[in-house]
This record gives structure tokens, sequence and C-alpha cells, in this order.
């Protein structure tokens, strides 16, 4: 019904409820109004003002008014992996300011931390707000320069993504491809070297998509002779496999704080060499990204001579949880650690293979204790065990990624989930999926 003369269109507020009430809540807001500018003076208005030219269009959600749940499962996956008791409380105390003498106490010693791990001792050893994947861009983005030479280890997901952010940087990038499954000789390695004349070379040390691990001695002084610098990624082996950053000349090396660490994702770990950083301070170019700018990041992270300055506001919480894993491992030490994944994963791999499975990499020499890979067996889809193993028994197992994807099934033992008593769990798991998952005889 429209009766003229009560308003543009003609429409009573009674015909239309919804106007009724805006042109009430338009009145109430301008006696707000009027009331703030008596009370507060012109200079504190400004925001009632604003309120009173806009309205809220998204309305709180629902699921926001309901408690956080989640599943407590056990995580055998490539990563991340389940956290340390220590570690998960570290990450609950109390926040502070990331620039007070505390935090940097907290810093220095997970520097500390981490050149005992990395078994270093470069000064310029720090951890990196971001994954592991953060890490290897705040080594590709200092160490390399468009139009620079870059040889790249391309057995597998990491390797694929180093080859991309190179490509992105502009640099002459040369890819080393190789099967999933395989790694690379020192020969095949001087090949590339001597051809293509790199300044840098990247080696994935334990590729999680495949489960290979790629032998590390001898490839550093063969870079050295070259006049190239090696990068390498542990990312899922540090911790749980030898690594020697020094003997071993490695020139770079990262890794990250979700895998045998423990530690929740989204801290990484970096070093780099004194080549690696005269290679930095000759740059003719400053690096892409302001916020992985290695001198900024060093300075912040105590590794110069100058006063710290304020780079970002780092992840107070997430240092405090990276600090206590590598306190766990100080504690448990680095040989202890390597031998019990050693013997976790001999352990899973003769269940597997009694279960009638076959191990992706069928050389044993360089297969990662971290990460197994297992061929999917004939006729199964992946997806159908892996949801299987998560609903019965909660576990998490994990699909391939990258160029392993549809291929394999990889189970992670990583820190403290490596044991015999949880591969006994996920074995068994496995038995049942295979049992009751449809299988495809055709």
């Amino acid at each position: 019904m429209t009766i003229k003369g009560t308003g543009t269109t003609g429409v009573r507020p009674i015909d239309r409820p919804h106007l009724y009430v805006q042109r009430r809540e338009s009145w109430e807001m301008f006696r707000v109004l009027a009331k703030a500018r008596a009370a507060l003076g012109p200079r504190q208005v400004g925001w009632v003002q604003t309120m009173a030219s806009h309205r809220l269009l998204v309305p709180p959600p629902e699921a926001l008014r309901r408690p956080l749940s989640i599943p407590d499962r056990l995580l055998l996956t490539p990563g991340p992996s389940n956290l340390a008791p220590r570690v998960l409380e570290a990450g609950g105390l109390q926040m502070i300011g990331h620039m007070t003498k505390e935090m940097y106490q907290v810093m220095d010693e997970i520097k500390q931390g981490i050149q005992y791990v990395f078994q270093t001792q470069n000064p310029t050893t720090l951890a990196v707000s971001g994954s592991g994947s953060c890490a290897l861009e705040v080594a590709l983005f200092n160490l390399l320069e468009p139009g620079d030479s870059f040889l790249v280890g391309t057995n597998g997901m990491w390797g694929q993504r180093a080859l991309e952010i190179g490509e992105r940087i502009g640099a002459r990038v040369h890819p080393m491809i190789k099967e999933p499954g395989g790694h690379y000789t020192l020969q095949e390695v001087e090949e590339g070297l001597a051809r293509h004349k790199p300044v840098l070379l990247f080696l994935t040390h334990s590729e999680s998509s495949t489960g290979v691990m790629q032998p590390l001695d001898g490839y550093g002084q063969l870079c050295h002779r070259h006049q190239c610098l090696l990068l390498v990624d542990s990312v899922a082996s540090l911790g749980g496999v030898p690594i020697y950053m020094d003997q071993q000349g490695i020139d770079v090396l990262y890794s990250g704080s979700q895998k045998v660490l423990n530690g929740p994702p989204g801290t990484s770990l970096i070093s780099f060499s004194n080549k690696a950083k005269q290679k930095i301070d000759a740059r003719r170019t400053k690096p892409f990204s302001v916020l992985m700018d290695l001198k900024c990041l060093a300075n912040f992270w105590g590794c110069d001579d100058k006063p710290r300055a304020y780079h970002h506001t780092t992840s107070v919480n997430g240092l405090y949880s990276l600090r206590e894993s590598l306190a766990l491992m100080v504690e448990q030490g680095l040989e202890s650690s390597w031998q019990r994944h050693r013997e976790a994963s001999a352990y899973l791999h003769g269940r597997l293979q009694e279960l009638g499975l076959r191990l992706f990499v069928r050389d044993p020499a360089i297969r990662l204790p971290t990460v197994t890979a297992v061929a999917v067996p004939a006729g199964y889809d992946w997806r159908d065990i892996v949801s299987y193993v998560q609903d019965h028994f909660n576990i998490e197992i994990s699909g391939g990624l990258g160029p392993s994807s549809g291929k394999v099934l990889r189970i992670g033992l990583l820190g403290c989930n490596a044991s015999r008593k949880n591969v006994d769990l996920v074995v068994e798991a496995l038995k049942e999926a295979l049992r009751h998952c449809p299988r495809n005889k055709l």
C-alpha cells in the first residue's frame, strides 16, 4: 500500500519495518553524536562521525561464538609433528616485547642451539619468521642476482620450489632433473658445475616428497673447487640424520621447526658461511625483499657488531617454543637422536615389507630415516587408505607431494614420534585399511 506525501518512495514506514528501524537508529546515533561533540570536543569526535555515516554490514560469525575444538591425533605425516609437552607449555607463556633484553637473551640462546644442531660456528646464524620455504627464499633472495648461474638438483618437490624461486629472481637456472626416488652422485654434480659454472648449487638433503636422503660428503669441497657455493635443504632431516655443516663444506643450511624438533610451524633456522656472507656483501643490487634482507635480519639477531635495530615483529611465543625444542635436543644429544631415528625407521621398513608393501626408494643407503615413502598398493586409492587410518585409528599419514602425488603413501617418524610403539600402531592401522578399503582388481 502506498500513500502520497510520505517520502520519495511513497511508502509508509509500517509497510517496510526495516526502514522504520533504520530511521530510529539514525536518530539515536544523531543524539549520541550531539552529546559526544559537547563532551569530547571537535578533535575526539571524528570516530563518532564515522560511525554515524556507516553501519556494520558483516555480522559476527556464529562459528566464533563456539569454543575451539581440535582433535587429539597422532601425527605420523612428514610434518608437522606432535608438539613435545615442554614445547607446548613454552608456547603458552606470557608475551614480552620483541626488543627487550629478556627477548634478546632468548634469541641468543636460540642461535647457540642452531649452531649446535647444524654443527657450525658461523656467526651469521639465526631464525626466520616463516616456514622452511621462507628460509629458502631468504637464502636465494640474498645469494642470487639477476643473471647469476644457478644449478638446481631437481629430484622432488623442494628442488622444483628452488627452481621456481630462482626463475622469479631472474637467475639463469639450470635444473639437474632426476626421476622421483633418485639422488645425485659426485660425478653428476661435477659435470653440472663444469658445464654451467654456477655461483650456487642447491641440493635437498631430505627430499620429503619421495623419502630420499641425498649424500653430502664431498659435495661442498667439490663446489668450492669450482668457485660455487652450496645451499642445502635439511628441513626434514635435521636432528634425525647426521649433518655437519662446517665439516661438510655447506655454505648455507636451513631447516624448519615443525619436523624432528617437534615445534610449531612458522619458524625456520638458517646459517650462512663466511664465503656466503662475502657474496652477499658484494651484491650489485639490493635483495628483492626488505623482510628477507639478510643484513637487516643478521643485525636484528645480533650477528654483527652493531646495535640491534628494529626490523620486524617476531613471533615471540613461537621463539619460546623453538628455544625449548632446541633445549630438548641438547639434553638428548644429537647422536642419540640420530640413532633413535635410524632404529625406528629400520623397524618400520621391516614391518611394512611384512605387509607386502614396497618401499618407494629401492636403495637402503639413501632412504630417509625420518620420512618413509611406500608405493601405493595396486588397485587402491591412496585417499581411501589415508582417510581410513585417520577415521578409525586417529592417526594422520600422507599421500604423495608434487612429483610423487598419487604414487606413494608417506609416513613420518619425527622427533618424539620416532618409536617402535608408534610404528606398531601405524602398521596395524595400515593392515586394517588394506583389509577394508575398496580395491580395483582390474
